[in-house]
C-alpha cells in the first residue's frame, strides 16, 4: 500500500509542474503579443499622422503655387535678352546676308495677300502682345510668330491638333499652365496664351541662348534642335539647318522674313510688292550713298549655260542627291538656295531644281532612289 501511495504522489506531482509549466508558456505567448499589438497600433498611427501631413503640405502649395510653378520648367523674367535678328544684319548673318534678303523680298512677293490681311488684324493684338512681352523683358519682335504659326487667327486649329493664336499642343499647353477641356481652351484665349508663349519661349532661350533656335524648338520640340546640336557640334542655325526636319528649317526662314516685313518694309504692305534692290536701296540710304546698283544675277552666264530646270513633288535632300548624282553638294546647294522658300509657299506644292545639264539623265533614272532616301533622312531627323 505504501508504494501505491508514493506512485500516486509521483504522478500528481508531475501533473502539478506539467501544469504550472503550460501557464508560464501562455503567460509568454500573451506578453509577446501585447507589445506587437501595440507596436502595430503606434505604425498606423505614424502613418495616419504623416499622410495628414503630406495632405497639409499639398493644400498649402496648391494654395500658395501657380500650376506653372509646380509642373513647368524654371525660367527667368527678368533677364534682359539679346534683339531678335532680322534681314540685313552682317553682323549676325555673315555671308548669309544676301540669301536672307532675297528670301525676304522673294516671301514678301509670294505671301502679299496673307501679310495684307495679317497687317490689318495686327493693329489689335499686337499692343496686347507688346504688353505680355515687354512684362517678361522679351524682344517685341517675338511678336512675329503668331504671324506664321496662325495669321493671328485664335481658332485656328493644325492637323496635328495644335490650336490658338501660338499653336499650342495640349500637353504643351498644360505644362504651362493653360486649360484644355471640351468646355474651356485657354489656347484660344490671347491674353492667357501670350502668358504661356512668353514663359515657354523664355524657357527655350534659357536652353538654346540664340532666338533662331528658339524658334526652330518651338515649332519641331526642343528634342530635335538638341540632336542636332549633338550631332554637328554647333549651336549655330546655319551649321545644324540641314540636320533639322524641312518644315522646322522653312519656319525659321519664314520667321526671320515676317519680322524683317513687319519691322522694316510695312510701309510697302499695303502695296503688294516691294522693289528686288530694296535692301540696297536701305543700306544706300543708312550710308547715305545716292548711287543705285543694278541688280545682277545670282548666277554667271556659264552656271546658266550648265543649268537647267526640272519640276518635282517630292522634297528631296540635296546631300543625298549630291552623293547619287555625284556632282558637288556645294553648288547644288547654292543653286537651289531658294528650296525652302518653294517647299513652305501657299497653295502649289510643286517646285523647281537646277541641275547641272550633264545629270539630268542620271537624275531622272535614280529619282526613285533619291526620294526613298530623302524620305527615310527626313524621317530620322524627325524620330
Amino acid at each position: 500500500m505504501s508504494f501505491n501511495k508514493v506512485f500516486i504522489t509521483v504522478v500528481l506531482c508531475l501533473l502539478c509542474i506539467s501544469a504550472i509549466a503550460n501557464n508560464k508558456h501562455a503567460v509568454r505567448k500573451t506578453t509577446k503579443k501585447r507589445p506587437s499589438l501595440q507596436l502595430a497600433k503606434e505604425s498606423n498611427l505614424e502613418k495616419l499622422k504623416t499622410a495628414d501631413t503630406l495632405n497639409e503640405n499639398r493644400k498649402k502649395l496648391k494654395t500658395y503655387c501657380a500650376p506653372f510653378i509646380l509642373y513647368a520648367p524654371s525660367i527667368n523674367s527678368s533677364k534682359n535678352y539679346v534683339r531678335v535678328p532680322l534681314a540685313g544684319q552682317k553682323e549676325y548673318f555673315g555671308n548669309k546676308t544676301p540669301f536672307v534678303n532675297q528670301f525676304v523680298v522673294d516671301y514678301f512677293n509670294y505671301n502679299a495677300k496673307t501679310l495684307s490681311v495679317v497687317h490689318e488684324r495686327s493693329m489689335k493684338q499686337f499692343p496686347l502682345i507688346d504688353h505680355v512681352f515687354t512684362k517678361h523683358n522679351l524682344p517685341k519682335e517675338l511678336k512675329y510668330l503668331a504671324v506664321i504659326e496662325s495669321a493671328l487667327n485664335n481658332k485656328a486649329v493644325s492637323p496635328v491638333g495644335a490650336v490658338g493664336p501660338w499653336q499650342f499642343m495640349s500637353s504643351t499647353a498644360n505644362l504651362f499652365g493653360l486649360k484644355t477641356s471640351a468646355r474651356r481652351d485657354d489656347r484660344r484665349d490671347w491674353f492667357k496664351s501670350t502668358e504661356a508663349a512668353a514663359k515657354y519661349l523664355s524657357y527655350l532661350y534659357e536652353k538654346y541662348n540664340d532666338w533662331l533656335l528658339v524658334i526652330a524648338a518651338y515649332n519641331s520640340g526642343p528634342t530635335p534642335v538638341s540632336r542636332a546640336i549633338e550631332r554637328t557640334g554647333s549651336t549655330n542655325f546655319w551649321d545644324i539647318k540641314k540636320q533639322l526636319p524641312l518644315e522646322t528649317q522653312g519656319h525659321v526662314l519664314a520667321f526671320i522674313a515676317t519680322a524683317s516685313i513687319f519691322e522694316k518694309l510695312s510701309p510697302f504692305i499695303p502695296k503688294g510688292s516691294i522693289p528686288e534692290n530694296i535692301f540696297d536701296s536701305l543700306n544706300q540710304q543708312a550710308t547715305k550713298t545716292a548711287k543705285k546698283e543694278t541688280p545682277k544675277s545670282k548666277f554667271t552666264e556659264e552656271e546658266l549655260k550648265r543649268m537647267q530646270l526640272i519640276r518635282i513633288s517630292e522634297p528631296i535632300s540635296l546631300e543625298i542627291m549630291a552623293e547619287i548624282l555625284k556632282t558637288d553638294a556645294r553648288q547644288l546647294e547654292r543653286w537651289n538656295d531658294d528650296l525652302f522658300l518653294q517647299l513652305n509657299k501657299p497653295g502649289d506644292k510643286t517646285y523647281w531644281l537646277r541641275l547641272p545639264k550633264d545629270k539630268i539623265d542620271t537624275f531622272l533614272s535614280n529619282k526613285e532612289e533619291i526620294i526613298r532616301r530623302s524620305k527615310q533622312f527626313f524621317g530620322e531627323i524627325r524620330s
